[in-house]
């Protein structure tokens, strides 16, 4: 089964949007997508009670509740962790997934925490090294700011333990379409293509680093 993990211990950096749309794109290919909420404000499973029944069939699993399971011929597991989870909490999470995808916004205090977590990560030497395979993202930029080429130079000389660069994949916009998709249930990927053909585009470097062996756990 594919496990993807959406992290970042800072609040604001669009966690939920992301692990919405990654499972809005595995679903729309006909996979059979589980989303696994582990935040108590179930911002996942509110998305998901909002979405249509005639889309892309995703389910949700409220697992800080501890509602609901897994199926077991789910194909695609996505989580979406909370704000704040750290140590062995995180390290346990860390665990079921195969690949990381680790969102950052430009701002001096997301960077910080970006650093902190990025440490935490390090001391997990040979889980980060050879069972698990991290991604970063900036998110919610403002294209052509200074803050954005910041974070993206940041974001691309971090290393891991073993001295290879920590993969960076893309830079996803500051948009109101994420807003508009979302109040509907929807993705990013379901909107009508003319209104969200750059957004689509910008997505493609994470696309291609999921959909690559790089992105999971050598046999």
């Amino acid at each position: 089964m594919r496990s993807i993990l959406v992290a970042n211990p800072k609040g604001g950096s669009g966690k939920t949007t992301l692990a919405s749309n990654i499972a809005v794109y595995y679903a729309l290919r006909g996979r059979k997508v589980a989303l696994v909420d582990y935040d108590p404000q179930a911002s996942s499973i509110d998305w998901l009670q909002a979405r249509p029944e005639n889309r892309a069939t995703i389910t949700g699993v409220d697992a800080a509740s501890g509602r609901g399971r897994v199926p077991r011929d789910t194909e695609v597991t996505v989580m979406d962790v909370p704000a704040g989870t750290r140590g062995r909490q995180f390290s346990d999470l860390i665990r079921k997934a195969e690949t990381v995808v680790i969102p950052v916004v430009p701002s001096p205090l997301d960077l910080r925490a970006a650093a902190r977590f990025y440490n935490e990560l390090v001391k997990l030497r040979s889980l980060v090294a050879k069972q698990v395979k991290l991604v970063t993202v900036a998110n919610r930029v403002r294209e052509n700011s200074p803050s954005r080429w910041l974070l993206e130079e940041y974001l691309r000389a971090l290393k891991l333990p073993d001295g290879k660069s920590l993969p960076f994949s893309t830079c996803l916009r500051q948009s109101q379409l994420y807003i508009r998709a979302a109040e509907r249930g929807l993705g990013i990927f379901e909107l009508a293509p003319s209104m969200v053909a750059h957004e689509l585009d910008l997505w493609q470097p994470l696309l291609r680093f999921l959909n690559s062996k790089r992105s999971r756990p050598h046999a």
